[in-house]
């Protein structure tokens, strides 16, 4: 053996045995911090296991500070009353049917807003003669606050469904109709030049180009309007409303039965929250690629 050989097998034998596994706590390390690191990533399953922690924190924390006298039950119920009102609510009430009947009346809403804001919204955007003329009106509509609006709504469509649904329709419209026509704004101009560069139509750059390229963003600003048009309804179910969770609430509110209050409110979050996951999924499903 040669005297350069036997000094390298001199320097292996020599370094220590945890080295070649060095990396392995870094690596560890890495894992632990992306919980806080910037724009980290988090496994399916952590992601779910933190969001069931959170709830179950929050929801202790509003239980004991119900039962030790923070905060006063009348005000506030605590979850396991709200719950076992919510189930005879379910089963006494009639409380499914007033979910169904809001429901309804919110998605009738949403998708009229929708199939007038997308084509604004994109005429808005691509046509600055269509923009100067709308965007002022459109913005100094949005501003007004749909409370306000009540008492014109009950003089020009009755107490009917109508207005329930035009409320509704008042709270999502303007505000999606400018957050299409943002989408639109950015789609990159680059697709534009190449789209003509390669022979295509305006119409068929604005339907096989833009329109393609501004549907993840546009998918994701409905799924966040729909949540707007929710939070209308209180307003639009207290106009000579009989069914649904908007005239549950105030009904109760009427009697200080905050339980009731409180069972109706949690529904509305509920069906938010189911509504939201399932787009979510819709949204993963079709836009793998982003």
């Amino acid at each position: 053996m040669s005297k350069a050989t036997a000094s390298t097998a001199a320097v292996v034998e020599r370094r220590p045995a945890a080295a070649p596994n060095a990396k392995a706590p870094r690596a560890a390390y890495r894992t632990r911090n992306q919980f806080f690191a910037f724009r980290g990533t988090l496994s399916r399953r952590a992601q779910i296991l933190t969001s069931i922690c959170a709830s179950l924190i929050v929801i202790a924390a509003w239980e004991i500070s119900t039962r030790l006298g923070w905060i006063n039950s009348l005000f506030l119920p605590p979850p396991s009353v709200t719950v076992e009102t919510l189930w005879i609510m379910i089963t006494q009430k009639h409380l499914l049917w007033n979910a169904g009947v809001s429901t309804l009346r919110v998605w009738v809403a949403f998708t009229l807003s929708v199939v007038m804001a997308i084509p604004i919204g994109i005429a808005m955007s691509s046509f600055r003669g269509v923009g100067a003329a709308l965007e002022p009106i459109v913005d100094f509509i949005r501003y007004l606050p749909v409370p306000a609006l009540v008492p014109l709504s009950i003089i020009w469509f009755g107490v009917g469904e109508t207005t329930k649904i035009f409320l509704l329709w008042l709270g999502t419209f303007f505000q999606l109709v400018l957050l299409v026509a943002d989408d639109m704004r950015r789609v990159p101009q680059e697709y534009v030049e190449i789209a003509y560069t390669v022979g295509a139509r305006p119409f068929q750059m604005l339907k096989d180009v833009a329109f393609r390229a501004m549907l993840p963003s546009l998918f994701d600003n409905l799924r966040i309007t729909l949540g707007w048009c929710w939070t209308y309804l209180i307003i639009a179910e207290i106009v000579a409303a009989d069914n649904g969770l908007g005239f549950v609430i105030w009904a109760a509110r009427r009697y200080m039965n905050t339980s009731e209050v409180m069972a109706g409110v949690v529904t509305i979050g509920l069906i938010g929250l189911l509504t939201d996951q399932i787009l979510r999924l819709v949204h993963k499903r079709y836009f793998r690629y982003l």
